[in-house]
């Protein structure tokens, strides 16, 4: 047999070993897809190699082939692990009880420990909170100053002066739009029987209107 021949021999028979090592430390169905992805990483095994394994295994009866359909399963021989009476059965139980019991406190911990954990990074941190709170002290400093400035100053509007100054505004703008109105109507009556341009006749009048200032008249 050529060198290349004992490498390939023994790379097979290395890959054998590895999977039925693998599939009896875990005792439970693979695919060869599920083998190989596995192992790939660890031993560095090729597809084709552990399909290949795989089968040799199965046809020395050392490891179980299932078909289902197009893909074919893998499991160890269960006489491999001997036989279990009722009572070593009974504890096999009893501890699978028991872990199950322990995964689901410790599922449940680890919920609450998510929870908190998602909190905190919600929260603000020890120097972010000691910067926020110098940031507040200026602000609340510079209002403090601005309010003690207002209260010092002499010319405050008492309510009634400013109650009486919103008043008058209200009777300017009413007196305002109610001769717009009365010059609008007598100008629209003017301009039926005059021969040229609403433009030409303010010009050649002398009519200013607000549209010329860019006033417009405050709604009450």
């Amino acid at each position: 047999m050529s060198g290349a021949g004992k490498a390939r021999e023994g790379t097979a028979g290395g890959a054998a070993a590895i999977l039925l090592r693998y599939l009896q430390e875990q005792n439970r169905p693979h695919s060869a897809q599920d083998a190989f992805g596995n192992l790939q990483r660890e031993h560095g095994l090729g597809k084709t190699a552990v399909v290949k394994a795989l089968e040799q295994l199965a046809q020395q009866g050392k490891i179980k082939e299932k078909v289902y359909g197009k893909q074919k399963i893998y499991f160890p021989d269960q006489d491999h692990f001997g036989s279990a009476s009722e009572s070593e059965l009974k504890v096999l139980d009893n501890e699978i009880s028991d872990l199950s019991c322990k995964v689901q406190t410790l599922q449940q911990n680890c919920r609450l420990m998510e929870s908190e954990l998602k909190e905190l990074k919600g929260s603000m941190t020890t120097p972010e909170m000691v910067k926020e709170i110098e940031e507040l002290k200026k602000d609340c400093a510079n209002y403090t100053e601005k309010l003690e400035r207002i209260k010092s100053a002499t010319n405050h509007v008492t309510p009634e002066e400013k109650e009486k100054v919103y008043n008058e505004k209200k009777l300017y703008c009413k007196e305002w739009r109610r001769r717009k109105r009365m010059a609008t109507e007598l100008l629209d009556a003017i301009l039926e029987g005059y021969p040229k341009s609403k433009k030409q006749f303010f010009e050649e009048v002398g009519i200013e209107t607000d549209e010329d200032f860019h006033v417009t008249l405050p709604a009450i």
